[in-house]
């Protein structure tokens, strides 16, 4: 009797160690391609700047209050930046306005927003970009301008609930190329 209640209590020990434990959560590895870029150089649009080549362009249709309007789509990251262009009628401080606010309704769930100004005196580009921490359903966003003809607005957005540590490598080589973006943004002379 003391051998079988010995075995029984060596196959329950083997029985035991055997199930499996729960696994902590974790996140699938993201390959994030090199950066390369090219020139989106589309005449029908008064702009033009550098592109990732990860990255396409999906034209919105045309109408009088969004035109020139584009996003600008990752396939592999399933992100997009919407990116919407206004035409400055005496009406700047209103629409930058609209813009900061637009902005600033992700504080319900930002731990921090950033605002770092851009200069390009030589294409005469101003802007800001935002940097939104924590998760918010838009953790970047710019503007760029000349203060008098034109401005160009993105928001970047991924197709998945909002997580700053599951996201983190895609949105920095992201935001590396809408620093690219804002860089190379120029507003085609023609248009003026």
């Amino acid at each position: 009797m003391k051998k079988l209640i010995i075995l029984l209590l060596i196959v329950a020990g083997f029985v035991a160690c055997s199930k499996n434990s729960p696994k902590p959560i974790g996140y699938y590895r993201i390959e994030i391609p090199q950066n390369e870029y090219q020139s989106f150089d589309d005449a029908a649009y008064p702009y033009h700047f550098d592109l990732s080549k990860s990255a396409q362009i999906k034209h919105r249709p045309d109408t009088d209050e969004d035109k020139y309007w584009i996003d600008i789509y990752y396939p592999q990251f399933d992100g997009t930046i919407y990116c919407s262009y206004k035409t400055i009628k005496n009406n700047f401080q209103e629409i930058t306005e609209d813009t900061r606010e637009f902005v600033y309704k992700h504080t319900v769930k930002a731990d921090d927003i950033t605002e770092q100004p851009f200069v390009n005196e030589d294409k005469k580009v101003y802007g800001i970009l935002y940097r939104l921490e924590g998760n918010t359903a838009s953790p970047t966003q710019f503007i760029l301008t000349d203060s008098v003809n034109y401005l160009f607005r993105g928001a970047l957005y991924f197709n998945a609930k909002p997580n700053k540590d599951s996201i983190a490598p895609v949105l920095n080589f992201i935001n590396d190329d809408i620093v690219r973006l804002m860089e190379t943004f120029e507003e085609r002379e023609a248009r003026r």
